[in-house]
Parts: structure tokens; sequence; C-alpha cells
């Protein structure tokens, strides 16, 4: 049973998940608009709620925000399903993140960059706690979070599958922009105080890394995974944006008009729309891989 004592999470994950929530205690004879709010959303949702004194609240968890719910424990979601059912794959793997509060913050910007799976191992990681979802601003409710038992033989199967396997690496030669993630990509990070183990490692395809102008020797790992989440989402939307704006060329019929320079650009987003193309014509029963192109 999980305990969430922030009113953020617990109104995110009754609209989210209300399944899971098991019941909900809330302070009594608070005039507190939030507190009724969450009061309003329980009952629509029918999630039990008892209304008890500040006292009662404070023994379950003494630093709650007037209320307090339990969780049953989310099941995790089967890897296999979610690359059954994405064009373009987008993971993060996690190897040996132990800290919730990483953890959460990692979740949070995953759901904002689109982030399709968080992939993280049986052992040696924090999983889904109550810290993991306070932190993650109800991003823990729509993340799908997979666990498997061997990370480094998960990352060899999703190799042979046609997925790259991008490791951030803090003493990589080459920059964290320095690769075309409009490919199926997972993106492995690794824990602040060791990094990526060595057979985690060995899995990547490419090591890449941030520079870092001061006195810090590394990030954050949590501030590490957006830079990456944030560039996969960069370069996929500039390939969505030129494969528009050739179709609206297209369209009203100027590709013979326009200057050699722009047919230049003509030329370069046909061959994008291709590539794409290419990825989008296996059906769901041919996705036993994803067909790897070689980084340009």
């Amino acid at each position: 049973m999980e305990t969430l004592y922030r009113l953020n999470p617990i109104l995110e994950a009754l609209r989210a998940q209300p399944r899971q929530v098991v019941k909900i205690f809330i302070l009594k004879q608070t005039p507190n608009r939030r507190l009724k709010q969450l009061f309003r959303l329980a009952r629509e949702k029918d999630v039990p709620v008892s209304l008890v004194p500040r006292a009662k609240l404070d023994r379950l968890y003494p630093h709650h925000q007037g209320a307090i719910a339990w969780l049953s424990p989310l099941p995790y979601a089967e890897l296999d399903d979610l690359l059954d059912s994405s064009d373009y794959p987008f993971f993060l793997a996690l190897d040996n993140i132990e800290d919730p509060q990483n953890l959460g913050a990692i979740l949070r910007s995953a759901d904002g960059g689109g982030v399709e799976a968080v992939i993280i191992p049986a052992r040696h990681t924090v999983g889904l706690t109550g810290s993991v979802a306070s932190v993650s601003a109800g991003a823990w409710a729509s993340v799908p979070l997979c666990r498997v038992k061997n990370l480094a033989r998960t990352l060899a199967g999703l190799k042979e599958k046609g997925v790259w396997i991008i490791g951030a690496e803090a003493r990589a030669e080459k920059l964290w922009y320095e690769f075309d993630y409009t490919q199926p990509v997972v993106i492995v990070l690794g824990s602040e105080g060791q990094g990526l183990r060595p057979v985690v490692r060995q899995q990547c395809d490419e090591l890449l890394s941030l520079p870092l102008g001061g006195q810090v020797s590394s990030l954050n790992v949590a501030a590490t995974a957006a830079v990456f989440i944030y560039e996969v989402v960069r370069q996929r939307e500039m390939e969505r944006g030129a494969g528009r704006r050739i179709t609206r060329v297209l369209n009203k019929n100027q590709s013979e008009s326009v200057t050699n320079n722009k047919n230049k650009v003509n030329i370069k987003g046909k061959e994008s729309e291709r590539k794409r193309t290419n990825y989008e014509s296996h059906s769901r029963e041919d996705k036993a891989s994803f067909p790897r192109r070689k980084d340009e």
C-alpha cells in the first residue's frame, strides 16, 4: 500500500487512476477550497472518503497538506506491448537510480516530453513509491513504468529489434545533440555516483555527454534526462515541421516555380518524409524489428 500526502498527486491519482485509490482521509471542518474540490472529485469517482480530525491525519503522516490517500500498487507495464503499439519508440532506461526524488523528476520530464515508457531494473533501483508520486506531480500515473530482470539483456534485445541505444556518459567525446533522434531510440541514464555500469555501457550504440563549463563535475541525473528528452523533442518536431511545409508547397503546385535554394529544401524534406514512411509501412504484425538507418 502506497501513501500520498500532497494534494496535487492525490488529485492527479483520482483523475488518472481512480481505481488504484483505496481510500482518502480529508481534514474535516476546513474552509480550504482545494480540499473541498478533492472531496467532490473523490465522491464523483466513487472513492471512499473519511473526514477526520487533524490529530488522526498527523498520526497517519505528519507532513500532510490536509489530505492523505492510500493507493494499491500500480501494475508495471509490459515492454513488448509498448513496442508493438509504437511507430517510433522513445524510451528511457534508468540504471541504478535509487533516489525517489530523481525518479519522480525524471517521470515529470518524461511526461512533458512524450516519452513512451521508462525502463528500470528489478533490483538496485527505486520503484513507484509515495515520494516518487509526489515529486512527479502526477506523471507517475501517465508514463508507463517497465520493470525488467536484466537491464543489459533487455537493451540487447531492443538493439536486435532495431532500436538505437544511446547512453548518457559524462566522459564521452560526442555531445548530446550529435545523433539523429528521429529514429527509434532508448536513452540510458546511470546513477550520479557511478554512472552507467560497464555491462550496460557495452550495450550502447553511442555514448554522448553534456559539456560542463563550471566547477561541478556532473549534473543531476534528472537534469541530464530533461536535456536529452527535449533534444529528441526538438529534432522530431523539426522533422515533422519540414514534412508539413513540403506538403503545403506541393499542394499549391509551386514546386516547379520555387528558387533553386528552395528546391534543395524540398528535396531534403521529401527524403525525410520518405524515411518516416518506411517506418509507418510496417504493420503491427511485422514489427518484430524496426528498420535501423545509419546515423547521418
